[in-house]
């Protein structure tokens, strides 16, 4: 009987410890990826001149572009760049905006692209997807996943710890998502990934339990390793379904409709919530809630300076954000009145 079997992408290297940096020039020669000493470096604009003089000693005479921002604009120039350079390949070193830019720049160059963390705000390291913002606000595009991925805890421990945090937030939100997925496949018999789930679902509950801090490395190798996870994830399912559900399209909302009032994962834990509210999963409600809060991330839209109408506005606009995804807010299918109601319910159970 023939063995059957599915090839899987993966990344050829994910490796998270202090002073991963380092080990750039040796990574991109032992894998071949850049061979001739062709290699770009994207870094975002904060990071300074000490990215700079680490990169001049991993990498010798590789060529540094500053990102400005998380926009389509700056993936799009620094694509042109790239091209430009005939580079063998990108290494993106920075948080979340900057490595998105890079996997997007990446991929229309047609280059391999090495992700570096300097942060662990949501899984965008691994995942193939780029989540750049536009005239029309924030989209989500298609990109291959880096084919490495480092992350340097040095770095990570010198990030501002919103952004350190965040990422808890991205990945708990997993647990909602995984149940939007299987809802869909209850009601309109959409197609489920086993092992996606599996491992969407690992990622989540090795960190939902843990005690410990972000003060603490092995705490923030687990959160790497949980993002990782999530991202490959994606990959083998073909989509962002087992990472992103009605969490993911509430967050959206609330970017579309009031830019900038939190980052992505902070939004994401509090989407995923507020869904498990809806679900009136107690358990789930009080496990998911108990972790953000002992992270110190928001729970309740007045922790990031939302009042209940306007996190209403966004529930109601969420589905728009990903039409043909069904999740428990298609499912429910609330009018605003109803929605109004959950949200005051929804902070009344969980505000401080």
């Amino acid at each position: 009987m023939p063995l059957l079997a599915r090839m899987l992408m993966a990344p050829l290297t994910v490796e998270v410890r202090r002073g991963a940096v380092a080990q750039l020039g040796a990574l991109l020669a032992d894998s071949r990826v850049a061979t001739s000493g062709r290699v770009a470096v994207a870094v975002g604009a904060g990071q300074g001149d000490h990215i700079s003089s680490l990169i001049a000693a991993t990498l010798g005479e590789a060529k540094v572009f500053r990102v400005p921002d998380g926009s389509v604009d700056a993936a799009v120039s620094l694509g042109a760049d790239l091209r430009k350079g005939a580079f063998e390949a990108v290494v993106g070193i920075g948080g979340g905006k900057t490595i998105d830019v890079t996997k997007y720049a990446a991929s229309l160059t047609g280059i391999p692209m090495v992700a570096v963390a300097t942060n662990l705000s949501h899984d965008g390291i691994c995942s193939p997807v780029s989540s750049l913002e536009h005239e029309g606000g924030k989209g989500s595009f298609g990109v291959p996943m880096p084919l490495a991925i480092l992350v340097d805890l040095d770095f990570v421990h010198g990030a501002p710890p919103s952004l350190v945090r965040a990422g808890v937030g991205d990945v708990i939100s997993n647990l909602s998502a995984i149940e939007d997925w299987q809802l869909g496949n209850v009601e309109r018999g959409e197609p489920i990934d086993g092992l996606a789930v599996a491992m969407a679902r690992t990622s989540a509950e090795a960190v939902l339990g843990r005690g410990d801090s972000i003060e603490s490395d092995a705490f923030l190798t687990v959160l790497a390793e949980s993002l990782v996870l999530s991202g490959m994830a994606m990959v083998i399912a073909g989509s962002s379904r087992p990472s992103s559900g009605g969490d993911h399209e509430i967050l959206h909302a609330v970017d579309q409709l009031y830019p900038g009032t939190s980052n992505h994962g902070e939004l994401a834990g509090i989407g995923a919530a507020f869904c498990f509210f809806l679900r009136e999963d107690e358990r789930r409600l009080s496990l998911v809630t108990g972790c953000l809060r002992g992270h110190d991330l928001p729970v309740t839209p007045g922790d990031v300076g939302l009042t209940a109408e306007q996190f209403t506005a966004a529930v109601m606009l969420a589905p728009s954000t990903r039409p043909g995804r069904y999740t428990i807010l298609e499912h429910l299918r609330l009018s605003e009145a109803e929605v109004r109601d959950r949200v005051e319910e929804y902070v009344r159970a969980l505000g401080h």
